[in-house]
């Protein structure tokens, strides 16, 4: 297991930096691209690891897929192209992968092993696996199917009208997958809208889908065709340096080309919620997705109380707030977040026990937790938990203390962020 030790003298940031591309939508450019027929050109690729994760999970199924750094190029057959895999599927660390892909493997008449690392093997499937079961999918595993490693035997499923018990974009995501492939129209209705790159780009790539408010509807067998994508830069990997920016005193940054997708734009009005100066420019829109500008400055917050229907909004960027939160005047809430004790890791957990070892005062709710702020953070050893978002907080909060900070398992940060600590630095030497 790797280590860094964090010790920044210069604590100001400055300048302008991009992110790196979008995790969600990169995860599925690769998907909706080997599912259509034709070529697919997939530029700002994110090549961390989960991404990479999935382009192996389609090149085991047989779809030529070409990477040169961050362009992807896929040449596919379509949906009947697919072959079954040899050999089990590795997903690693892949959550998005892993439920996605099952929705697509389950209207496929093959049969499939997955299987991940350590801690995938820890994280829910029965959420995605109990409604494609409704469907018709065959599928097991650990627990009843609810643990990796997973068998799937897909094929000759029946439309569903589905209502999520859990906010979830991915278990939205997999259903529709699944009913892309299922003769009739499959209905997703969520109680709160999330991230709905899915329906944008399923809609770029040709599928039947249509949304009314929180309803999706897909017709299934329509063959897709293959397009160009250009993937925005990741809001969820621009707000660790937005906050790093708001709190550290002097600083002034610009991150070009970010998604601003409303469903992910939850971390900017909880920015602005807080008192941080943040101007948002939007420039332009490809496939469906916005794109622009942020800038931030140091700004003194204040507390507020997060909870309802913009958790979904933020899920990821949660840790970082709650960095933030430390440095606000007065006690933070977040609320409804039990979403995070599935994640990675049970963020809720590793976020208050990093921060209370960094001296900050926290205490862990059931769905949340509580923060107070104006708090002096202090140098210790710390550890990321395997959690690339965790990581990135830790790393923030080295500029915020005078003695060293020591994280371990930095490596983990690479899953989403792979020169995250490249663009740290470049802002901090300007």
């Amino acid at each position: 297991m790797s280590q860094k030790v964090l010790a920044f003298d210069k604590k100001t940031l400055t300048g302008n930096i991009t992110v790196p591309g979008d995790k969600s939508i990169s995860h599925r450019a690769v998907m909706f691209g080997s599912l259509a027929e034709g070529k697919t050109k997939i530029t700002n690729f994110l090549a961390g690891e989960d991404c990479l994760s999935t382009i192996g999970a389609f090149q085991a199924m047989g779809v030529s897929i070409r990477r040169e750094e961050n362009t992807v190029f896929i040449d596919s057959d379509g949906i009947n192209g697919l072959k079954e895999p040899v050999q089990p599927i590795d997903l690693g660390n892949s959550g998005t992968t892993a439920r996605l892909l099952i929705g697509i493997l389950a209207g496929l008449p093959y049969h499939f092993t997955l299987y991940g690392d350590d801690s995938l093997s820890k994280r829910p499937m029965d959420r995605i696996a109990n409604p494609l079961r409704e469907m018709g999918a065959k599928i097991d595993g650990r627990e009843n199917g609810r643990l990796l490693p997973i068998a799937v035997r897909g094929g000759h499923l029946s439309p569903i009208d589905f209502k999520p018990p859990v906010k979830s974009a991915q278990v939205k995501s997999g259903v529709l997958l699944a009913g892309l492939l299922t003769e009739g129209v499959t209905t997703v209705e969520e109680v709160t809208k999330t991230r709905d790159h899915t329906e944008n780009m399923l809609k770029a790539f040709g599928a039947n889908i249509s949304v009314e408010g929180t309803k999706v509807k897909i017709t299934g067998n329509k063959n897709l065709s293959g397009c160009d994508i250009e993937v925005p830069g990741d809001i969820s990997s621009a707000a660790f340096f937005l906050v790093a920016a708001a709190i550290t005193e002097g600083s002034h940054i610009t991150i070009e080309n970010v998604g601003l997708n409303p469903t992910r734009t939850g971390i900017i009005d909880v920015l602005k919620m807080m008192g941080v100066s943040i101007n948002v420019i939007e420039k332009r829109t490809i496939g469906g997705e916005p794109i622009g500008d942020i800038t931030v400055k140091a700004s003194q917050s204040k507390a507020a109380i997060i909870e309802g229907d913009i958790i979904p909004r933020i899920i990821d960027e949660i840790p970082i707030i709650a960095l933030l939160a430390t440095q606000a005047e007065g006690k933070t809430i977040i609320k409804d977040a039990e979403e995070l004790r599935f994640k990675e890791t049970d963020r809720i957990e590793s976020v208050v026990t990093t921060l209370s070892k960094l001296g900050a005062t926290i205490t862990g709710t059931k769905d949340g937790m509580i923060i107070e702020g104006n708090t002096q953070l202090h140098g210790g050893v710390t550890e990321s938990y395997g959690d690339h978002r965790i990581g990135m907080m830790i790393a923030i909060a080295s500029l915020l203390t005078d003695d060293k900070i020591e994280l371990h398992d930095d490596e983990c940060i690479a899953i989403s962020y792979p020169t995250f600590f490249e663009d740290l630095h470049s802002l901090i030497s300007n």
